[in-house]
């Protein structure tokens, strides 16, 4: 029996506690009230204990609850700074890391998967893994042929798992909602369930890694590693080194932290412009800053990598994002609202005044309306606690819109992404990005149609 499966019932016990222990931590911010402590104080102190638990319950395990933490840990920068500071390093380790897998059942897949014979393949093969993931770890190794790889090997039982950790978690989504203010946990954790068979299937993760690496192979600012081999539960990707944005979030200098940010949403918004596929797991552990940028060694690169969850779009991201982003920026509020209506953001049954919603959006999309913004944790948590209280119109709102299933992996990549942007305090040319690569946002040249109709 494998390693996951068999401590099933004490993971499941783990994450049980976690509702109880949060319902006694209410009781206890109730009794706080009574004696006259501040609501807002005491809706603080009740969250901060909440994160201490729930981290330090998901840092311990494998599986889904990692899966669940690391897609949290992108939005701590919505958390009160005396909530998230104290977490910041529980969040960053499970963006890197998690208990390894014993050696003996890592040798034991290879043997499986790739022969009795494995250990010919590679020149080099270490035992300790390099890092960990929520379904699998990674371990370096130098290939028969000399390249350096990344051998990431699945946890046997990881789906089942991955499956029984989500399903517990989402019993109890409601009351975990508290500790990311604005944010609907359960949709989140519905969508992760959704992605569980094909984060499980390599091959699938394999075709999508090697698509990024041909269509960016001679890029100057993105690297993709390019993909060795590959069969069920083993992926042997070509290594690179580089420095985790998980650090530079930490201890990165200004150009570095600039520098990220830049490269990260030209990758957000390049990537399914050019490849028909958006790369769906933006959280820090997946990235890395590489030396040798188009100005030289003094320049950085962006390293990518797990391409395990991806969003297939053939035509690129949906012409509607940009073409509703574009029109708000311009005030057009009527056509912002029909075009929103069309494609099931409002529902039918549901009627809202297009100015509403137009002073709803604004704010959300202000890095989009000058020529370069500076993200920060301070704009997240304002953003988030806009849409968090129920006394704001955002609020009222934003409980009448809807996400169509179309635009849920969209919708939480970009935050995600804006949640790092966030976490790097980076200065973006946003703008320009969103010019050179989202379809809608510059509007048409009426000029460029007549010369296709006279070509044709």
């Amino acid at each position: 029996m494998s390693d996951l499966p068999r401590k099933a019932v004490t993971r499941t016990a783990k994450l049980a506690a976690l509702p109880l222990g949060i319902a006694g931590r209410a009781t206890w911010g109730f009794g706080k009230r009574i004696v006259g402590e501040s609501a807002e104080l005491v809706g603080r102190e009740l969250q901060q204990r909440t994160a201490d638990q729930l981290f330090k319950v998901l840092g311990e395990l494998k599986g889904g609850a990692m899966k669940f933490g690391q897609a949290l840990s992108v939005f701590e920068s919505a958390l009160p700074e005396e909530v998230a500071g104290p977490y910041r390093a529980a969040l960053t380790k499970l963006q890197e890391a998690a208990p390894p897998m014993p050696t003996r059942t890592v040798h034991a897949v290879l043997e499986e998967r790739l022969g009795e014979g494995w250990h010919e393949l590679f020149l080099e093969f270490e035992d300790k893994p390099a890092a960990a993931a929520s379904i699998g770890q990674v371990h370096r190794g130098v290939w028969h042929d000399g390249r350096e790889v990344a051998v990431k090997v699945q946890y046997p039982g990881a789906g089942e798992a991955l499956l029984s950790d989500l399903n517990q978690l989402s019993r109890f989504s409601r009351l975990l909602g508290p500790l990311i203010p604005g944010m609907d946990i359960k949709p989140l954790i519905t969508e992760l369930k959704d992605r569980v068979s094909e984060e499980l299937d390599y091959g699938l993760e394999a075709q999508a890694q090697q698509a990024h690496a041909e269509e960016f192979a001679d890029d100057p600012d993105v690297i993709v590693p390019q993909v060795v081999h590959q069969s069920d539960q083993v992926l042997i990707t070509e290594w690179i080194d580089g420095i985790p944005m998980s650090e530079i979030i930490a201890d990165g200098t200004r150009e570095q932290r600039d520098r990220a940010g830049q490269l990260l949403a030209r990758f957000l918004f390049s990537g399914p412009a050019r490849t028909g596929l958006l790369h769906a797991d933006p959280h820090p552990g997946n990235f890395r800053l590489l030396p040798g940028g188009p100005e030289g060694e003094d320049d950085w690169r962006l390293g990518v990598l797990d391409f395990g969850t991806v969003d297939r779009l053939p035509g690129g991201l949906p012409a509607t994002i940009g073409e509703s982003l574009r029109m708000t920026l311009d005030g057009e509020a009527e056509t912002v609202y029909e075009l929103l209506c069309e494609e099931g953001f409002v529902k039918e049954t549901i009627e809202l005044d297009p100015d509403a919603v137009l002073d709803y959006l604004l704010p959300i999309i202000e890095p989009a309306e000058v020529e370069e913004f500076t993200f920060t944790r301070g704009w997240m948590r304002s953003q988030a606690a806009r849409i968090a209280d129920p006394r704001s119109p955002a609020y009222q709102l934003a409980k009448q819109l809807n996400l169509p299933p179309s635009y849920l992996l969209i919708h939480r990549v970009t935050l995600s992404t804006i949640g790092v942007l966030c976490q790097l305090g980076a200065t973006v040319r946003l703008r320009e990005e969103l010019e050179e690569w989202l379809p809608g946002f510059v509007p048409e040249d009426p000029a460029d149609g007549e010369e296709a109709v006279a070509e044709a």
